[in-house]
């Protein structure tokens, strides 16, 4: 399998390259070239396979320079039960007659980048020997909440290794800050940027981009990659988990191999869904992706109308993972949809950088619609959720899953459509313990209590157990207190601090 950049850069790479690289050097995201389909008795007999089994199937079909022991090495190593609640890494949950929960957020910091970011680490180390690299590699990742705890504690002490994070200093939850600022590992840091999300992320790209930059930390033994998710190292793995839930369909006869079913997929960043979408163009049997949207419900309107406008007002919600206005994996799936154009990816994406927005053609659009359905939910939809859920299944869901529920809800009541359907879980409760407890028990009860007290009154009244990366948060030491302005200047100053100091 080669890759290749959206952007038309005319080199072609293997996956050790792309992995180590992260991103472009024309500002483009590598994307597979080689088309594929992995036939059904196939996917049928992944039913009889543990997690780590299916990791290593649908991985050796894109990571082909990799050996099948390298591959199973990297397996293992991430997916081992002490990291996880078990052996069972991704459970299925049943709901209803049609409904499912897939729970993604079973590893070390209880959210679903664990996934992809237990993994990632090993397959590093792997490219950089294959590529013959003796550069220390310097992680730079922008996080909306999760991707920052799940980078900083999949990499750190990874030797050769050096991981950077920057986090909006008040669009994550207490808790999510927590776990970043007091992150331990000789080679990590976690920096609080004073804007939202989007201007994180605008700031470590043009870090990527920036040619001189590359040179300097080249000329000194270093290089950038990236742990979120326009790495395809980050977004391969998540592919496994759409094989995983349809083979646990078909292991409790649910369905059989062949039958299509919908998922649902809470999302800013599209990568989560994008995963899915590369899973059903090799081959696996999907009739819809029910993309979920908070109130920063770009993707839902791009979704509908073939407009994506970013020029609208920002909001801070509950489900803070979501709150993102610049979908930058929506760039893989427009380059595959349009046949590899990319003239037409390159003209939209200038456009969303000068103008904020960009509408793709009719035929576009109607591709998008025939596999993509979008909705949002608001706040007080998030609310009613957690609740009615609770109510009827007694399942408690964190916001992020919320919104997928509501979404799917919404969806059924439109289309009447009935097809069996996962809903992806992202993250625990524990993590939103906050708007979960004032929606089952009212903003009364929990009155004056911290965010960590919360986790206490969510553990008693429920029964439930708090996530070991949880405990004791506030007994640990703050070990990163940085604090940056939004723009580049700034964010580069306190790379080059870490990095050269």
């Amino acid at each position: 399998m080669l890759y290749k950049s959206t952007r038309g850069e005319e080199k072609y790479y293997d996956s050790a390259f792309v992995i180590k690289k992260g991103i472009s050097s024309d500002g483009g995201l590598f994307v597979p070239t080689e088309k594929f389909k992995i036939d059904l008795d196939k996917i049928e007999s992944l039913a009889n396979l543990d997690y780590k089994g299916r990791a290593k199937f649908v991985l050796s079909y894109f990571l082909t320079d990799f050996s099948e022991d390298e591959i199973s090495d990297c397996v293992e190593y991430a997916y081992e039960s002490k990291k996880w609640d078990g052996e069972n890494t991704v459970p299925l949950v049943k709901l209803g007659d049609n409904k499912y929960i897939l729970e993604l957020w079973h590893g070390p910091t209880s959210a679903f980048k664990d996934v992809a970011l237990q993994i990632l680490p090993v397959f590093m180390i792997n490219s950089l020997k294959k590529c013959n690299d003796d550069k220390d590699v310097v992680i730079l990742t922008a996080t909306s909440g999760d991707t920052g705890k799940a980078a900083l504690e999949g990499f750190k002490n990874i030797e050769g290794t050096h991981v950077i994070v920057f986090f909006p200093e008040k669009g994550v939850s207490t808790v999510q800050k927590l776990q970043m600022v007091t992150q331990e590992g000789s080679n990590v840091s976690s920096i609080a940027v004073g804007g939202n999300f989007d201007d994180t992320q605008n700031g470590v790209k043009a870090i990527f981009s920036d040619k001189d930059l590359s040179e300097k930390l080249s000329k000194s033994g270093y290089e950038f990659s990236s742990a979120n998710s326009i790495n395809w190292g980050r977004l391969v793995p998540q592919i496994v988990y759409y094989f995983s839930a349809y083979a646990d369909l078909i292991k409790t006869g649910e369905i059989k191999a062949g039958d299509k079913i919908n998922f649902v997929v809470p999302t800013g960043n599209f990568g989560n869904i994008l995963a899915g979408y590369y899973a059903y163009s090799i081959g696996l049997p999907v009739n819809k992706f029910i993309c979920a949207s908070n109130d920063n419900n770009v993707l839902t309107e791009f979704i509908n109308t073939g407009t994506y406008n970013r020029n609208r007002e920002f909001f801070k919600t509950s489900s803070p993972s979501m709150d993102i206005l610049i979908s930058s994996n929506l760039e893989r799936l427009l380059y595959h949809l349009n046949g590899n154009d990319f003239g037409k990816i390159n003209d939209w994406m200038h456009l969303l950088k000068d103008k904020g927005e960009y509408s793709v053609d009719d035929m576009t659009l109607k591709a998008i619609n025939e596999i993509f359905y979008g909705e949002y939910s608001v706040e007080s939809d998030v609310n009613n959720q957690i609740k009615t859920t609770f109510d009827k299944h007694n399942y408690i869901m964190d916001t992020h899953t919320a919104v997928g529920m509501d979404v799917y809800d919404k969806y059924v009541e439109k289309t009447d459509d009935n097809t069996i359907s996962v809903v992806l879980s992202t993250a625990s409760p524990f993590k939103f313990c906050n708007t979960v407890l004032k929606a089952l028990v009212g903003s009364d009860a929990i009155k004056d209590k911290s965010e960590l007290e919360m986790l206490e009154i969510l553990s008693d009244k429920f029964k439930l157990v708090i996530p070991k990366g949880l405990q004791n948060l506030d007994e640990k030491e703050v070990l990163h207190n940085t604090v940056c302005d939004k723009n580049k200047e700034a964010m580069q100053e306190c790379i080059e601090k870490i990095i050269f100091s």
